[in-house]
């Protein structure tokens, strides 16, 4: 049975988006992977989850009788890179940065040297056919290759790739429009609007080391990062209409869950209308890349940090006990995770 947890908790301040943007794009985790494994089983995962701050201890254990070498992966999910161009990011200022979230690692208590590269990948359409939370679970197309050939930057930072862009020759622009990378647009120079181009491309950033496990033998791992979900402007009605219906399925927004969000986003206007607006943060986290370990979680533990006491959280989970005034837990012996963890944060919009 799926319990809808729904939580009021009050937020303080929050930073909304500089630009005049109904949401504004961010990062999340799509899951700590390596290669399908009968020798190396995850006995432990305790995970916390909060708005800024994201941990995560694992305890492995080797069953085989030889060491086991292979790549840890853990990847974030594709950014637009033109998305940083014309929308708010909940990101850092300098786009160009290698790491963007802080991301840090323990083996067995020792601080490891972390890996990081970046693809680029292009991203299914929109598919009008299908739900708004399930549009983009399909891999996108790595492009990578395509990219390096053009002599293009592989960053987040839209003004220089639109400059490179720009700055290729005939040939060049038309074989970036051939491999879907960018479509430009040739002007007005009779409107004194200047030639310009639009980059298709998302990058995927990966934190990566090589871990071996050795024989009979268990390794604690630890990583943790900046959480820096999407979200942006919130507005709510009791009952929910037609188009916030994904938002009820996605995540299990229950009539207590709806009538908790009213009451915590109640904001009246200058002309005495009451609605419910505030902000949101949409958090997302992988679960079933544990599936690719030998067996299942052994102990799982999932620990939720609402941030403060009257924001109303909402997702979809079975067995939550809270624990604390801004914190809950589930816990889990023998889980085999079958669905992705996806989190609702609604905060009341900051009152001047």
């Amino acid at each position: 049975m799926c319990l809808r947890l729904s939580l009021a908790i009050l937020a303080s301040t929050v930073a909304l988006p500089a630009a005049a943007n109904d949401g504004w794009g961010g990062l999340s985790a799509t899951g700590l992977t390596f290669d399908q494994t009968e020798a190396v089983a995850m006995l432990e995962e305790d995970l916390f989850i909060g708005i800024d701050r994201v941990s995560v201890d694992y305890l492995f254990k080797n069953t085989s009788g030889a060491d086991v070498t292979g790549e840890v992966i853990f990847p974030l999910s594709p950014v637009s890179v033109w998305a940083t161009y014309e929308s708010s990011m909940n990101l850092p200022q300098d786009l160009s940065a290698e790491d963007l979230v802080d991301f840090k690692v323990t083996v067995d208590g020792r601080p490891v040297a972390v890996q990081i590269d970046r693809i680029a990948v292009l991203e299914p359409p929109y598919d009008e056919n299908r739900p708004p939370a399930q549009q983009y679970d399909t891999p996108g197309r790595d492009v990578t290759a395509e990219v390096a050939r053009l002599g293009l930057p592989l960053t987040l930072d839209a003004e220089q790739v639109r400059s490179a862009l720009l700055a290729l020759s005939p040939n060049q622009k038309a074989a970036a429009e051939a491999a879907g990378l960018a479509q430009y647009y040739a002007g007005d120079p009779a409107q004194n609007v200047p030639p310009d181009v639009y980059a298709t491309w998302s990058i995927v950033t990966r934190y990566h080391w090589t871990q071996t496990f050795p024989a009979g033998a268990e390794v604690k791992v630890h990583h943790d990062y900046v959480n820096r979900p999407p979200g942006g402007l919130f507005y709510w009605a009791d009952p929910p209409e037609d188009y916030q219906t994904y938002l009820v399925d996605r995540y299990c927004i229950d009539a207590g869950t709806s009538k908790a969000l009213m009451k915590a986003l109640a904001y009246t206007d200058e002309t005495g209308q009451t609605n419910a607006y505030g902000t949101s943060y949409n958090i997302e986290y992988v679960l079933r890349t544990a599936n690719s370990w030998a067996g299942p979680i052994g102990k799982f533990r999932l620990t939720l940090d609402k941030g403060d006491p009257k924001n109303v959280i909402s997702l979809c989970a079975d067995g939550v006990k809270k624990v604390g005034p801004t914190t809950f837990m589930i816990e889990k012996t023998n889980y085999t995770p079958d669905r992705d963890l996806d989190i609702l944060v609604a905060l009341p919009m900051a009152r001047e």
